[in-house]
């Protein structure tokens, strides 16, 4: 009778938490408040977590990498369009939500940049390369770091806008998303033998660069800007492929690399501190941190009453070997790695990025925290 109870009693709590996280969830509703702000145009700075295509417009790397070829976009669009997943990023989560198209790639030169444009590219920095030359960390990928970007972006606003007064006019209806960006600056590094340490030390570096990057939004014109946070790498699939060790202290209650994660924290830190920062310096300007970090960690957590694969929530959809379904030698995109069946019941895509799945949760709860904080309805 008592182990009747105790099951009866273990399945209402399951219920009951089930109905609760579906009432945490963004509501349809909630979501379509972004609609309110009146966005005209959404322009993003970044890395891969929200490319739409710059990376494999560049030579002679883009072209040739996976990004460019199936299985990567298969899911939304059956085609790869240099998004890192198998469809769509948070990004073009944000454009949907504001009743805007995708944003096109910038180095897309045949594209309408009506509703903005999209300057991030898969591999980028936020350090300059020269400056990690420096520090003797190689950028494998691409030169177009965040200094690039910003480049780009005052060149585009140079040829649409007649003089400063022009560009605040046309861009005062505008969201700004700076990054998130440095994740890669920090992977090359520890990729390449640096220590945690030595990581930890271009912290300040790091975050100074998208301290910039944010001034000079702000100077062309930007009202809106939202600036992301890293994600907690140390449950990523190649994190925990490549320090993987046998010291169990070295992981937390989810099976993720605390050290890994602390530095993650220690950037986020660093990040809202900047935010506080630049909210004194430009008292007229909503400066908003995307929170990344939990808002992954709210998926991770929640992943059975999200109808994901617990047994999979640290192994890659697409990938191969090992027990995170990960290898760096052989990665999604090389011939003979396989997909997983159902990609909507993972959270890692390929190792390193997320799946649309992932990515359209994410982006729900982020939509919900930050909507408020940019005082539209003000």
């Amino acid at each position: 009778m008592a182990t009747t109870t105790t099951q009866n009693l273990f399945f209402i709590l399951v219920i009951v938490s089930a109905a609760l996280l579906r009432l945490s969830q963004p509501s349809e509703a909630h979501i379509h408040l972004f609609k309110t702000c009146g966005f005209n145009q959404i322009y993003q700075l970044g890395d891969s977590i929200s490319d739409t295509g710059n990376l494999i417009r560049e030579t002679p790397i883009g072209a040739a990498s996976p990004f460019a070829r199936l299985p990567y976009g298969e899911t939304f669009f059956n085609n790869a369009t240099g998004r890192c997943s198998n469809g769509l990023l948070m990004i073009d989560y944000f454009a949907l939500a504001a009743g805007l198209p995708f944003l096109n790639p910038y180095k897309n030169i045949d594209a309408n940049f009506e509703h903005g444009a999209n300057f991030a590219v898969a591999g980028s920095t936020a350090l300059s390369t020269q400056i990690l030359a420096n520090k003797n960390i190689l950028s494998p990928v691409t030169n177009s770091s965040l200094h690039v970007q910003l480049h780009w972006m005052r060149t585009y606003f140079h040829s649409i806008c007649h003089n400063n007064r022009d560009c605040v006019e046309k861009l005062k209806n505008s969201l700004f998303m700076v990054g998130e960006i440095g994740g890669n600056d920090y992977n090359y590094a520890l990729f390449q033998g640096k220590s945690f340490e030595e990581v930890k030390s271009m912290v300040h570096d790091v975050v100074g660069a998208i301290k910039n990057a944010v001034r000079k939004v702000i100077h062309y014109g930007a009202v809106r800007v939202i600036v992301p946070g890293n994600f907690p790498i140390g449950c990523l699939p190649i994190y925990l492929t490549g320090f993987k060790t046998n010291d169990s202290a070295a992981y937390d209650e989810y099976h993720c690399l605390k050290e890994l994660n602390e530095l993650s924290m220690y950037h986020n830190d660093h990040v809202q501190k900047a935010i506080k920062d630049l909210k004194k310096e430009y008292p007229n300007t909503v400066i908003v941190y995307g929170d990344y970090y939990n808002a992954f960690q709210w998926l991770f957590h929640n992943a059975p009453y999200l109808g994901l694969d617990v047994a999979s929530l640290q192994k890659a959809c697409c990938g191969i070997g090992g027990e995170y379904n990960f290898n760096l030698t052989r990665m999604c995109g090389v011939p003979d790695v396989p997909v997983c069946v159902d990609p909507r019941r993972h959270i890692s895509w390929d190792g390193v990025h997320l799946t649309q799945e992932a990515y359209k949760i994410m982006a729900g709860r982020l939509l919900r925290d930050i909507f408020p904080q940019l005082q539209c309805l003000i």
